[in-house]
């Protein structure tokens, strides 16, 4: 058995981190589905949603380590250069 952890922000003031105990050669996919949060996140796809172990994007198939740390990211809401224009935009309207 080795010590995981899943990790979900649903929103940018809630965050979920579940502990859990996996046995060797598990996988992020099935780590994922053991620790409750596709049930308690309705709205998490895992076939669109990506995935990471420690901000690394992994695939479903990756084998985790002890201590890993599961990640699933919500999709974007704006694209960051759009993002970054705004906030240009913003800031020059102030000067």
């Amino acid at each position: 058995m080795i010590n995981v952890s899943v990790a979900y922000a649903s929103s940018s003031n809630l965050q979920v981190v579940i502990e859990l105990s996996v046995d060797i050669g598990c996988t992020v996919q099935q780590a994922i589905k053991q620790s409750g949060l596709l049930q308690q996140f309705p709205e998490i796809d895992l076939q669109h949603n990506s995935i990471g172990i420690y901000s690394r994007k992994v695939t479903l198939d990756y084998e985790l380590s002890p201590n890993d740390r599961v990640e699933i990211y919500r999709p974007l809401q704006i694209d960051p250069r759009q993002a970054r224009m705004s906030r240009v935009k913003a800031e020059r309207s102030k000067n």
